[in-house]
């Protein structure tokens, strides 16, 4: 959301086909197949933006982001949105561009491996569960793309009914996890089709995490499971389906994570109680943590499109080595286009006791991130924190981003 209401304000004074079948849908937006999963279409949203103007907790964020700011404006502004691309223009932007001049030092985005006038798949590591995928619709915005994208998001952060309109608003579509077996299999076919659909009917970009939940270790692998999920819509053999999607390897780098000290004590509480599991509460703390703490630099870089890697494959190979290979392959891109900062490396020497790195960092620099680490470490709530372990699992999260890049580059 951006300021451009306070500041004129202030001025004034289901069904499954068989398997490998195209699903049946109609309608605009996907059709009535996908209408508890899709985005709002534009003719929706005006009920929509009804529905959260009369819910007190949207209408305590609008208060707490626009102090003094008659809801009547918002309202008016909102209704002022004829559809989702501009709904995120006129609110999202401006929001993102002040929150990134206050809690970063510069956030900018590497496309020159991409056609702008296609459309694409994102799938990127991912370190916060709010900005990964905002931010790369401004950055999308900067790069002159003509829209955005449609972002993939688990059912689990949407407890809340107008968090849940809210993010369709800004172009949502529901990843669905708490279901029997069954009913899994039936939603995965169902998130697929409607993927392709995206892409290819409706001409979407799409951002979807390469695994379900964030890499807390920043270890980020992609899970082959997103890729059988993927290949289980559209037409054709399965490396003709994943090309369908056009995907896009897309790195993600922070040199700061704000939630480093939350996933640190997840660790320890997963560690020494059986069975832990976050609770809501726990989720909302932490998108809070990841919006407004400090981040520092911030870089996205778009790998090439894997469409020409997919048509080199043998399709004759058997398709788990298949999942395993492309998932290699956007690992491997991943990595190689990290931007890393002095903190990754101070950090793989500190955990290897070594200096092998100091050539990229100075000694105030490591100074500095050591006092970084404590203040962070401070801010850790546990009975017992085994302050040894906690230390280890945050240095562990900001050395494997240069550990893999390494790697990756022989």
């Amino acid at each position: 959301m951006n300021t451009d209401i306070q500041d004129s304000h202030a001025n004034r004074g289901d069904h499954l086909s068989q398997a490998g079948a195209p699903l049946p849908r109609k309608g605009n937006g996907g059709g009535s197949l996908f209408d508890d999963i899709r985005p709002f279409n534009p003719d929706e949203l005006p009920a929509v933006f009804d529905r959260l103007l009369a819910d007190r907790q949207f209408l305590s964020v609008l208060a707490y982001i626009y102090p003094g700011v008659p809801v009547e404006a918002i309202a008016a502004k909102m209704h002022s949105c004829t559809d989702n691309l501009d709904f995120q223009k006129k609110f999202c932007y401006g929001f993102l561009v002040k929150l990134l001049e206050k809690a970063s030092t510069g956030c900018d985005m590497n496309a020159e491996a991409l056609d702008t006038t296609r459309r694409y798949t994102f799938v990127s590591n991912h370190r916060d569960i709010v900005l990964d995928s905002a931010l790369l619709d401004k950055l999308l915005i900067d790069a002159r793309f003509d829209t955005t994208c449609e972002i993939a998001i688990g059912d689990n952060l949407l407890s809340l009914p107008w968090v849940k309109d809210l993010v369709r608003v800004n172009k949502s579509f529901i990843v669905e996890r708490s279901l029997p077996p069954r009913q899994l299999l039936l939603a995965s076919k169902k998130l697929s089709e409607y993927m392709h659909y995206a892409v290819a009917e409706k001409h979407e970009n799409i951002w979807i995490a390469q695994r379900e939940g964030r890499a807390k270790d920043s270890d980020d692998r992609t899970q082959p499971a997103i890729l059988k999920m993927m290949a289980m819509g559209g037409e054709g053999t399965v490396i003709e389906r994943l090309a369908a999607l056009h995907i896009v390897p897309l790195a993600i780098s922070y040199e700061f994570d704000p939630c480093d000290f939350l996933k640190a004590q997840e660790f320890q509480q997963k560690r020494d109680i059986e069975g832990f599991r976050k609770s809501k509460e726990d989720d909302i703390v932490s998108m809070r943590t990841g919006i407004m703490g400090y981040k520092g630099r911030i870089h996205y870089h778009c790998a090439p499109c894997i469409d020409d890697y997919l048509r080199s494959l043998d399709p004759a190979m058997p398709k788990g080595e298949l999942f395993d290979t492309v998932a290699a392959h956007i690992d491997a891109e991943i990595h190689r286009h990290y931007r890393l900062y002095p903190n990754n490396y101070i950090a793989l020497d500190l955990l290897n006791g070594s200096h092998d790195h100091a050539d990229r960092y100075t000694a105030e620099q490591e100074a500095a991130f050591e006092q970084y680490l404590a203040a962070q470490m401070k801010k850790i709530s546990l009975p017992h924190p085994d302050t040894d372990y906690l230390r280890e699992r945050m240095l562990t999260m900001y050395a494997n981003p240069a550990k893999n890049q390494l790697a990756s580059l022989g």
